[in-house]
C-alpha cells in the first residue's frame, strides 16, 4: 500500500475514493461534483496548512472546474492529472475508471499549484518554439503536456504549469525537438 498519510486527496465522488483507498493510504476529501462546498473550502484552507493537498479529479469540464476553485481558495495545492486516455470505462470517464499503474504515475509528477512560480518562461518563447502560435501549437502543447502529466491545458495555463515545474527554456526547446510532432 502507497503511504501518502501527509496529504490530503480531493476527489469527486466515493467510487474514487473507494478505488484510491484500495492502494493508497491517505485522507480523503469528496467534493461531490463541481459545485464544491464552503465547508469543504474551509476545511481544505486549514489542512492545507499541516497536510499537502493534492486535488485528483477527473479530465473532464467539472473536473477542471473543481480544480480551478480549490486552487484559487487555496493557492498551495498541487494537481495529479491521470491521463483522459487512462480514465475511460465502460461509458464512463473517470478516476475510479482508471488503474493502479496510471494513478502512480500521476503521483510520480505532481504539479505545483500556478501560484508557485518557479521558472520564468515567456509567451514570446513558447511561441518561437511553435507552442502558442500557429496550426500545430495546440498538438505540440498537448504532446509536452502528456511527457509532463500537466492536463489538457490552454496556452496561458501551459505556461503557468511550466513555470510551476520550473522548466527551462532549453529543457522545453529539448523536449519539441526529441517529440518529432508536426515536422
Amino acid at each position: 500500500m502507497d503511504n501518502y498519510e501527509g496529504c490530503v486527496f480531493v476527489v469527486e465522488g466515493t467510487t474514487d475514493v473507494n478505488f484510491l483507498r484500495s492502494f493508497i493510504s491517505s485522507e480523503f476529501v469528496i467534493t461531490n461534483g463541481s459545485e464544491v462546498s464552503r465547508e469543504t473550502i474551509e476545511y481544505l484552507k486549514v489542512a492545507s496548512k499541516l497536510k499537502k493537498i493534492i486535488v485528483m479529479t477527473d479530465p473532464d469540464a467539472p473536473g477542471l472546474r473543481i480544480r480551478s476553485i480549490i486552487e484559487n481558495a487555496i493557492p498551495n495545492v498541487s494537481h495529479a492529472y491521470v491521463e483522459r486516455k487512462q480514465c475511460i470505462g465502460k461509458h464512463k470517464l473517470g478516476i475510479a475508471e482508471s488503474n493502479r499503474q496510471a494513478i502512480q504515475e500521476a503521483l510520480k509528477n505532481i504539479v505545483p499549484s500556478k501560484a508557485i512560480k518557479r521558472g520564468n518562461l515567456t509567451n514570446g518563447e513558447l511561441i518561437s518554439l511553435g507552442l502558442l502560435a500557429g496550426k500545430e501549437a495546440k498538438i505540440k502543447r498537448d504532446h509536452i503536456s502528456q511527457i509532463l502529466h500537466l492536463g489538457v491545458p490552454n496556452g496561458k495555463t501551459f505556461l503557468y504549469r511550466l513555470n510551476s515545474l520550473g522548466i527551462t527554456y532549453d529543457e522545453l526547446k529539448r523536449m519539441v525537438e526529441e517529440s518529432n510532432i508536426c515536422k
